[in-house]
């Protein structure tokens, strides 16, 4: 385990309103006082490059009353971010505004010539606007505008060096666009948008002209907040302003009833919700309909303002979500099986994985699990028509987009397609051409790594005394928070004496801990952990708030646990 460096320059800059306990945490974030603010007022101005185009057109769409069309990504931030472009677009005067969301499996991913054709076909738009996707749809893109459809393209995805002929593209990461935070999730890009357009339209008084209410888009900070958080982007303070102020909406219940719906089903109070009850919770039960089926379930589940319609669309998530779960155990048995048989005498610089009966639905999900248990790059295939799709998950040390870009221009016409960030991405390749593929990825990711696996280390926040274990410490934590990526969580590590140790739920380990030189003792809990034979242990731990019965009190959350 590592402790992070504290910046000490930083700790002795904190004014006396932050607790003692919290300093060292933020100085070890390198974060500084000022971005500690959560307040809206301290949102980052929407400067974004080719922003002018898009309002000009948006502006016309509405004046006009033209058929707008919302065409999403199928998962939880193209959900999150296409309620919010329908909802935004509806309460500044919309008549004609409608979404739809490529099937993964008919139309394949973004703004496809398949979803173009269906789109011509069953919607007739004069504007299509594409959310969190987009960038590197090139063809669906031209069939859009040979067709006399105007295309503005909302995005966060990393661009090539070349882009889509849209009307506007609006997306932090293009070469040259000045917007500050480059982490914003395709809900958050969506979110600025609508809120650059609104503040537009205020000024030019179209809504006083049109006897529309100025909308209050603070409305969709929920959305905004789901999507960001299920998105796993890096928390910068931008984005945990989005989060926090959408999480404190959330509590109150000033929110969609699809959220509410969904925390209900998943027997999650919203008065106590945490932004892990959004990723853990909330966001697995949309992404299942897109998985499996159809996303549009989770967005109509969203868009509802009726708490029946929003239970009854959450009773069918949470039924994908089983068939999910099912199907996810399937796969990750048999993945790990080809692991186990698979030759170790080089290390595991990066693992390629396929088998015919896999569901391309769920390999990004078997791929993540396998990277966090050995910490390489995880490529996992599913076959898809003629072709193998398959999903990425990488580790810090490998940005995973730009390998795959050198891959593709060392290896033309392996690679098919391709797409994503730093830590996940997508692609396409021939049937034929797995064995190919597996050869050059491990090879390219080899050379960049330098022949050497990296080392992962725990990183914690060090050891607390037995009197800092508290439960107002948890809370003042949670309080703290919204914690994620970039923003970890604070993990502590010491030594403890098992006291009593059973297994709950089948396979987690239920514990209490007696802190090494001291009478204290702590309720904690391991997941998917096996009972221990020796009672001296090391732990690296987190402090939650366990609420049972009415009743709060502290419990350890344990992230790792050692024989002394």
């Amino acid at each position: 385990m590592l402790t992070r460096e504290i910046d000490q320059a930083l700790l002795a800059s904190y004014s006396d309103d932050i607790p003692n306990f919290l300093k060292k945490i933020y100085a070890a974030r390198s974060v500084s006082e000022s971005q500690l603010s959560l307040g809206l007022s301290n949102l980052l101005t929407p400067n974004f490059d080719q922003l002018d185009r898009a309002l000009a057109l948006l502006e016309q769409a509405l004046l006009e009353q033209r058929r707008v069309l919302i065409i999403g990504d199928f998962d939880c931030d193209g959900a999150t971010a296409s309620v919010v472009a329908v909802k935004s677009l509806r309460m500044m005067g919309a008549k004609y505004v409608d979404f739809l969301v490529p099937n993964r499996f008919e139309h394949g991913y973004g703004l496809s010539p398949e979803i173009v054709q269906l789109a011509i076909k069953e919607k007739q738009p004069d504007l299509i606007i594409t959310v969190d996707n987009g960038v590197s749809s090139f063809d669906g893109t031209k069939l859009a505008k040979e067709s006399g459809i105007n295309v503005i393209i909302t995005d966060h995805h990393l661009p090539s060096d070349s882009l889509p002929e849209a009307d506007a593209i609006i997306n932090p990461n293009l070469k040259g666009c000045e917007f500050l935070s480059k982490n914003l999730a395709g809900v958050g890009v969506c979110f600025y948008l609508f809120s650059a357009l609104r503040t537009h339209l205020q000024k030019i008084q179209y809504f006083t002209n049109n006897n529309i209410p100025s909308p209050d888009l603070r409305t969709v900070l929920d959305l905004v907040a789901l999507g960001t958080v299920a998105d796993v982007v890096k928390l910068d303070q931008n984005n945990r302003i989005l989060i926090d102020q959408g999480i404190k909406r959330i509590r109150e219940k000033q929110c969609s009833p699809g959220i509410l719906a969904l925390l209900e089903i998943a027997n999650r109070p919203p008065e106590t919700l945490q932004a892990s009850d959004l990723g853990f919770a909330v966001g697995p039960r949309l992404n299942a309909a897109g998985r499996l089926s159809d996303i549009s379930r989770g967005i109509k589940c969203l868009l509802t303002d009726d708490m029946n319609d929003a239970r009854r669309y959450a009773k069918e998530l949470e039924e994908f979500n089983q068939k999910r779960k099912e199907e996810q155990a399937r796969i990750q048995d048999e993945a790990q099986a080809i692991v186990d048989m698979q030759e170790l005498s080089e290390g595991k610089f990066a693992l390629s994985l396929f088998d015919p009966s896999w569901h391309e639905g769920i390999v990004g999900i078997v791929a993540g699990k396998l990277k966090e248990d050995y910490h390489c790059p995880v490529a996992v295939f599913a076959k898809s028509g003629d072709f193998l799709k398959g999903s990425i998950r990488s580790i810090p040390d490998v940005h995973i987009k730009d390998l795959l870009d050198l891959v593709d221009r060392k290896n033309p016409g392996l690679i098919l397609k391709f797409g994503g960030h730093a830590m996940a991405a997508g692609l396409s390749i021939k049937l034929e051409g797995f064995s190919s593929f597996k050869q050059e990825f491990n090879k390219a990711i080899k050379a960049h790594l330098n022949n050497e696996i990296p080392k992962v280390e725990l990183l914690t926040d060090g050891q607390l005394e037995p009197r800092d274990i508290s439960l107002d410490n948890a809370q003042i934590l949670q309080q703290a928070g919204p914690w994620g990526q970039s923003f970890e969580e604070p993990i502590f590590f010491g030594d403890f004496e098992i006291v009593e140790q059973r297994i709950v739920g089948e396979k987690h380990l239920k514990c209490r801990l007696k802190a090494i030189n001291s009478n204290q003792v702590f309720d904690a809990i391991a997941f998917f952990q096996a009972p221990l034979d020796s009672t001296q242990v090391s732990v690296a731990y987190k402090l939650s708030i366990n609420i049972w019965r009415g009743s709060t009190s502290l419990q350890l959350m344990v992230e790792q646990i050692n024989v002394a």
